[in-house]
C-alpha cells in the first residue's frame, strides 16, 4: 500500500469531524466506509484487526482506531493531524453552543455550564 502525506490525512479527517455525529460505535462504520470501502487506505482484514485490537485496549475504540488508520496510512508523524480533525469540530461546536446560551439567550451562568455539560455528553459521545 502506498503512503498518503499528512495533509491527505488531515483532509479526510476533518472531513469525518465535521460530518460524523454519534458515538464510537458510529464512527467504526464511518471510518469503514471512508477509509476502507472509499478510499481504500486498508483492506477489509487489516480494518477489522485494528478494531478486534482497539477494542481490546483500554479507552474509546474509535478514537485509537482513527490513530491507527492515520498512523498506517501516513506514520506516526502524522498522526497528530487525526487527533485534531476529529475532536477539534465537536469542541468547537460545545463551545458554540455555550456561547449561544450566554449570550444570545442571557441564560444564569449555572444553567449554561449544566447545559454545555449536556451538550458536550451529546456532541462528544
Amino acid at each position: 500500500m502506498e503512503r498518503g502525506s499528512f495533509f491527505e490525512v488531515l483532509r479526510t479527517f476533518l472531513r469525518l469531524g465535521v460530518t460524523s455525529f454519534g458515538g464510537p460505535v458510529a464512527h467504526l462504520g464511518y471510518f469503514r466506509e471512508e477509509l476502507v470501502v472509499r478510499r481504500k487506505w486498508v483492506d477489509e482484514e487489516t480494518f477489522a484487526d485494528l478494531v478486534a485490537l482497539c477494542q481490546f485496549l483500554p479507552g474509546p475504540a474509535s478514537s485509537q482506531l482513527g490513530m491507527a488508520l492515520g498512523m498506517e496510512r501516513a506514520g506516526l508523524p502524522d498522526e497528530p493531524a487525526w487527533t485534531s480533525t476529529m475532536k477539534t469540530p465537536r469542541d468547537f461546536m460545545v463551545a458554540l453552543g455555550a456561547f449561544l446560551l450566554l449570550a444570545v439567550w442571557h441564560l444564569p451562568p449555572w444553567s449554561v455550564v449544566l447545559a454545555t455539560a449536556v451538550l458536550g455528553g451529546v456532541v462528544l459521545c
